[in-house]
């Protein structure tokens, strides 16, 4: 991704594949006008914006029915402690508001403490929230789960349980999306044989990052892999720097870590 021209055509490839974030815990009215409009871009559209529950009504009334930016929420969020009947029915409440993707948190804590179960329940009940068109995107807290092993396993019980993608984070805690979890899970997608997205979120702020992980999935999986029914990025900030390469200037450097 060394010249300008490559730049602007990944560029333009991650603006398709971005779910536009507001999880500000003061996120107010206002901001998610501003978040809708901010979602059309001179450029094309982002695949999605992705806000509180308690938006989602306003934000269909923004973009209307039928809009071709969808409109994601989160439940379970962020700690994963709920209890399954509350979460489903969040759920059930986002998606009759008019929510196109559910962003789930899994109960990582209890994962951590050795109860796949509780993973498998929660997932499968939200699922059965989920009815086609609607998207169930399965949120694992990787930087909590920390263990290769647990990563991996995580992908397994949210993909055998019915999630349409997996996803990195909340972005709410110290560690978020890796390029070693990137692998660990497209790996586990790859194995499982099974048509599930790939969603990093949280920490990657530039069009040089996301080349990154756009070149690993290509790696991973195929080439022509990547599309907003199989690969998003989460980020409040990445935005700015896609339009700015669009305008026609640089990528900020990568962040550190990169």
């Amino acid at each position: 991704m060394n010249n300008n021209h490559s730049l602007r055509e990944t560029a333009a490839v991650a603006l398709s594949l971005l779910d536009l974030t507001n999880l500000k815990d003061d996120c107010t009215d206002a901001q998610i006008v501003t978040l809708c409009a901010r979602a059309q871009t001179p450029f094309g559209n982002s695949a999605a914006i992705c806000i509180w529950p308690r938006f989602v009504a306003q934000a269909r009334g923004l973009l209307g029915p039928e809009h071709p930016v969808r409109i994601a929420t989160v439940v379970n969020f962020p700690a994963g402690d709920m209890e399954i009947a509350d979460v489903a029915a969040e759920a059930r409440e986002a998606i009759a508001d008019g929510a196109d993707e559910i962003d789930l948190v899994i109960p990582y804590r209890a994962l951590l403490a050795g109860d796949e179960q509780a993973v498998i329940d929660m997932v499968t009940a939200v699922r059965a929230e989920c009815t086609s068109p609607t998207l169930l995107k399965v949120i694992l807290e990787t930087g909590e789960l920390k263990d290769v092993a647990l990563i991996q396993r995580a992908s397994e019980l949210a993909i055998d349980a019915g999630a349409d993608f997996i996803k990195t984070s909340t972005g709410k805690v110290a560690v978020n999306a890796t390029l070693e979890t990137a692998d660990i899970m497209l790996r586990a997608i790859r194995h499982s044989g099974r048509k599930v997205g790939f969603k990093p979120a949280g920490g990657i702020g530039s069009v040089n990052e996301a080349a990154l992980y756009l070149s690993l999935a290509e790696t991973i999986m195929t080439p022509d892999w990547a599309m907003p029914s199989t690969f998003r990025f989460g980020a409040s900030g990445l935005l700015d720097d896609i339009l700015a390469v669009l305008s026609g200037g640089e990528s900020t450097t990568l962040a550190a870590g990169y």
